[in-house]
């Protein structure tokens, strides 16, 4: 099944009367300079198009109130072989993919993990629905943690969740399931601001370290929202910032890390891997702008723990 191309479509209005097409498309839609030029200057089958009122168009072109203003963007294709591995779609459109991702996958492709990713998975899923192009993640999330992941279909979806994550505008939730009793450690609810940086260059492991020292500013605002007495505590967290490992970094710096979590704290009899699922997301969408939301439920293991 062949997919139509992600496109952007503008009616310009009275704000726009009298600029350039481009002017026009990067003051109502934030279509970046990079993608102007990718379309402008491909050729041949697959390049992007700029129409408008339905005529082949140049970005120079001055448009007026009324026009309507239609831009292709040029086909691409992914470096990444696809993987025969189940994909559970919450959402999608022609600019976004909204995935519950399982445990046990990478996102992408690394050195050490160049197979069962969620990457490979959606290629393989893209090519059984006749589709062309380049994962691009919004947000990742680790090995061992499930849960939403966001991810752009076109370089326009991510430019324009990229600027929405770095204003503050993309929320982000977990559930976290943590060892032992929270609530005497730090108050029922309340925000976690520690920068977090590395232990030691070239290895994964994170620790809350002081920014003249080389950490990132980090805060996690966090709930207590159930506990099974001496044995664990249960948040929900949202991530103000998005630091790699952050959740875990912070609670185990209080001595709660997250249940399971072997790198920060240790293994459990209660779950196989961390206790840590994603499981909301909020943002703009990227060509409409309308407010999106989506929910993943608790997986099993964590259901059950819970």
């Amino acid at each position: 099944m062949k997919k139509e191309k992600a496109s952007i479509c503008l009616t310009v209005g009275p704000e726009e009367d009298g600029m350039t097409a481009r002017g026009a498309l990067r003051r109502s839609k934030g279509v970046s300079q990079r993608l102007v030029r990718k379309v402008a200057n491909g050729a041949g089958e697959g390049a992007g198009a700029l129409y408008v009122n339905g005529e082949a168009a140049r970005f120079r072109d001055m448009v007026k109130t009324g026009d309507e203003i239609l831009l292709v963007f040029p086909s691409e294709e992914s470096w990444i072989e696809p993987e025969d591995i189940p994909l559970s779609v919450l959402y999608e459109d022609a600019d976004i993919l909204v995935i519950d991702k399982q445990p046990g996958l990478v996102v992408h492709p690394t050195k050490g993990h160049r197979e069962g990713t969620v990457a490979g998975a959606i290629v393989s899923y893209m090519q059984r629905r006749g589709e062309t192009y380049k994962p691009r993640f919004i947000s990742r999330l680790d090995m061992g943690t499930s849960g939403i992941l966001l991810v752009g279909k076109n370089s326009h979806a991510q430019d324009s969740l990229a600027k929405q994550s770095a204003a503050g505008l993309v929320s982000k939730y977990y559930t976290a399931v943590l060892e032992g009793r929270l609530e005497g450690d730090l108050p029922r609810t309340g925000t976690i601001d520690l920068p977090i940086g590395l232990m030691q260059p070239g290895e994964p492991k994170r620790t809350v370290l002081a920014e003249e020292e080389g950490g990132s500013p980090s805060r996690t605002e966090y709930e207590i929202t159930g506990a099974k007495e001496g044995v664990f505590t249960v948040v929900r967290a949202r991530l103000v910032t998005g630091r790699t490992h952050q959740i875990r970094v912070h609670f185990a710096h209080y001595g709660h890390p997250v249940l399971g979590d072997s790198l920060y704290g240790s293994p459990s009899e209660l779950i196989s891997r961390q206790a840590l699922h994603s499981t909301e997301i909020v943002f703009s969408h990227p060509a409409t702008g309308l407010p999106m939301r989506f929910e993943a439920p608790l997986p099993g293991d964590i259901a059950a723990l819970v």
